[in-house]
């Protein structure tokens, strides 16, 4: 059973930074890549961004680029999501998650992210 948990979420200013993590207890050969969601109230889960294990391509929605960045730690079975120039609107719970080559499987409990004015 695979386990994955978020740390580093909390409340910062407008224009601030914060680096999240998501480690696995685990990484299996069916994990292909990890990535990041986020859901604020009201609306619905919203892709954020996600990394392959092997070879290291990211990809984000259109909303972060430029201000977030997903790295990894293959050893430490660790990623992680740079989040820079934060707004109000990336306030959210942020998820991780862990996909074979067709669907996520493996979800985090989240950590709240929120932005203040």
């Amino acid at each position: 059973q695979v386990q994955l948990v978020e740390s580093g979420g909390g409340l910062v200013q407008v224009g601030g930074s914060l680096r999240l993590a998501c480690s696995a207890s685990v990484r299996t050969e069916n994990m292909w890549r990890m990535g990041w969601f986020r859901q604020a109230p009201g609306n619905e889960r919203e892709f954020v961004g996600a990394i392959f294990w092997s070879g290291g391509r990211t990809e984000y929605t259109d909303s972060v680029k430029g201000r977030f960045t997903i790295s990894k730690d293959n050893a430490r079975n660790t990623v992680y999501l740079q989040m820079n120039s934060l707004k109000p609107e990336d306030t959210a719970v942020y998820h991780c998650a862990a996909s074979s080559r067709n669907s996520w499987v493996y979800w985090g409990q989240g950590t709240q992210v929120t932005v203040s004015s």
